[in-house]
């Protein structure tokens, strides 16, 4: 059995820093999602954040379209 260390406070403190940066993060997430030498805990952690950021994204397109949508219309 694949035995992983579990994260400290201090790796989580770390861990969050590192995702504080703009652009670094999503890059970094990808890279702990997808990596098969990322600790299993920190894996889970990253695929869930992308499916977050996924979400907001989905709906913010959403949003902006119905925000075009409605000055289109009130142009007319």
């Amino acid at each position: 059995m694949n035995e992983h260390k579990i994260p400290s406070v201090g790796d989580w403190m770390i861990t969050l820093l590192i995702l504080s940066v703009p652009l670094v993060n999503f890059i970094v997430l990808l890279y702990w999602a997808f990596s098969s030498d990322t600790n299993p805990i920190k894996a889970n952690f990253a695929k869930a954040a992308l499916v977050w950021v996924l979400i907001i994204i989905v709906l913010w397109v959403l949003f902006l379209g119905a925000l075009i949508g409605a000055f289109v219309a009130a142009m007319t």
